[in-house]
């Protein structure tokens, strides 16, 4: 039985294999209209979410499967004091799949480590978000046509910003890909991703401050929201929130073929103006949500595809 904890739990192989099958399945999605009959997703999320759990939903909905969970830690019996470790065994006995978001690092690894079922971290604390990184790959590969040799911008909040960790712990595992940094001092990328990811894989990074400077550089643009959540007090929040807005006047100094991409949601840091451009790719995104996790329901769950005949993993 396998987990998706974190991105690297799937080698470089494995990770391709279920973004081809995201793609066949965004082609042919009728084809996959029944393959998971019978078989139910429990989604806990103790944080507030609504692409991903709406999507996980989708995904196995779509699939012909069922979901059932809860949307908010004061849903479940958290709130009377249950651990981790005993939901996950109590759930595993009413579902086939876990997918489980948790304001605390390690809580879905904890889970798995009880669980009978399979589980999925849907996003821990400012840690990892796996499937979030599938998502992002899947989305600059149909733009870009491939994953390596790309200059790759990530701008906002890099301290709290999980999908930002995991993807960067990704894109190194593909030759040639250089990273420009773009925070202000307080949200910048954290020591423990230049010690333990790029450095060992002798990755080019650079830490920067201006946008506008930065953009005509890059192959792709990945933007992030300022996190109030992750803040401890009002004002750090208030005067960090704006300190990068992307709007269509600084994107024209950007390449033409250069997609933005974002996790959502968003509040000021993209400008509404920017959703016509051909290059914002974050809509693309949610859509490729329910494709990445209909692959990786199917995959975790042994589900052959009924087009080749083989599993993934």
């Amino acid at each position: 039985m396998r987990h998706l904890i974190d991105p690297l739990d799937f080698t470089l192989e494995e990770t391709t294999k279920v973004l081809d099958l995201a793609d066949r399945i965004a082609e042919n999605p009728e084809v996959y209209s029944h393959v998971a009959d019978g078989k139910k997703i429990a989604t806990l999320f103790y944080e507030p979410s609504t692409r991903t759990r709406l999507s996980f939903e989708s995904a196995m909905l779509s699939l012909g499967g069922k979901a059932l969970g809860f949307a908010g830690a004061e849903q479940s019996s958290a709130t009377k004091g249950e651990t981790v470790a005993d939901t996950a065994r109590v759930v595993s006995c009413y579902a086939d799949i876990i997918a489980m978001r948790h304001p605390k690092e390690g809580a879905p690894l904890r889970a798995s480590m009880y669980a009978t079922v399979p589980v999925i971290n849907a996003g821990d604390g400012g840690h990892n978000h796996p499937t979030q990184t599938l998502i992002d790959l899947m989305t600059i590969r149909q733009r870009k046509g491939h994953l390596d040799h790309l200059t790759v911008g990530f701008c906002g909040d890099l301290k709290f910003g999980r999908t930002v960790h995991s993807l960067v712990n990704s894109l190194v595992r593909h030759p040639g890909n250089e990273f420009y940094f773009i925070s202000p001092e307080e949200l910048k990328i954290p020591d423990y991703v230049m010690e333990e990811t790029l450095k060992p894989n002798h990755s080019f990074y650079k830490e920067v401050t201006s946008l506008e400077e930065t953009l005509p550089k890059l192959d792709v643009l990945y933007m992030t929201r300022v996190q109030k959540e992750r803040f401890f007090n009002e004002e750090d929040y208030v005067r960090l929130k704006d300190t990068y807005i992307l709007n269509r006047e600084k994107l024209n100094l950007a390449q033409p073929d250069m997609p933005v991409l974002h996790p959502l949601p968003r509040v000021d840091e993209i400008a509404s103006d920017v959703d016509q451009d051909p290059r914002a790719a974050y809509f693309d995104q949610v859509q490729n949500g329910k494709y990445i996790r209909m692959a990786l329901i199917m995959a975790l769950l042994e589900i052959p595809d009924p087009l080749t005949g083989r599993t993934v993993l």
